[in-house]
């Protein structure tokens, strides 16, 4: 009895070493620089920034109520249940589907995060995950997606969107010209 217990002993501690070496591996190198931090510090801010904007708007805006801010953008609170911009919007049709695909989406780009060196495609990860982060609390607990940011042109106007897109937006931009013009490889 004594010599299986040993034996299972060691197997435990082997494979408890086994997971550490890949934690240590996967995740060592995450937080053991300045820009890696900082991009983390981002990453908190932007998702809370866009839920406190969020709130703000759930809470003092009528569904629908617009305002206006400057001359071509007004703030004015509308519910999204698809994808960027409205796309498949109904909130009985895709709800599961539409979560499940962006669940996929962040744990890749977390993966392609955690894997990359590259300072660029790091920041420009971080700015889509904390975009995607933001949207995906809001399906969660919501049911839907604020967007309240309303840009237009005389009686034209932009699908309504919020501070995660903004984010997902602009870093998928700067992914693609650091990917097309500058050569780099993801």
């Amino acid at each position: 009895k004594n010599v299986i217990d040993a034996g299972l002993y060691c197997k435990k501690y082997h494979l408890i070493k086994i997971i550490y070496v890949i934690d240590v591996k996967m995740f060592g190198n995450l937080f053991n620089n300045k820009f890696n931090l900082s991009l983390f510090f981002l990453f908190l801010f932007l998702v809370i920034l866009d839920q406190i904007t969020k709130a703000l708007v759930i809470n003092f805006f009528d569904l629908y109520e617009s305002v206006p801010l400057f001359p071509i953008v007004n703030l004015t609170f509308v519910v999204n249940y698809g994808f960027a911009f409205g796309l498949l919007n109904n909130p009985s049709l895709n709800q599961i589907v539409v979560s499940i695909v962006i669940l996929l989406i962040i744990s890749y780009f977390l993966y392609l995060l955690i894997k990359t060196q590259d300072k660029v495609f790091q920041f420009t990860l971080t700015l889509i995950l904390s975009g995607a982060l933001g949207n995906f609390l809001d399906r969660i607990f919501r049911g839907f997606v604020i967007d309240f940011i309303d840009i237009y042109i005389g009686k034209y106007h932009w699908p309504a969107f919020n501070i995660a897109d903004s984010c997902i937006t602009i870093g998928f931009a700067v992914l693609m010209i650091n990917i097309l013009f500058l050569n780099k490889k993801l």
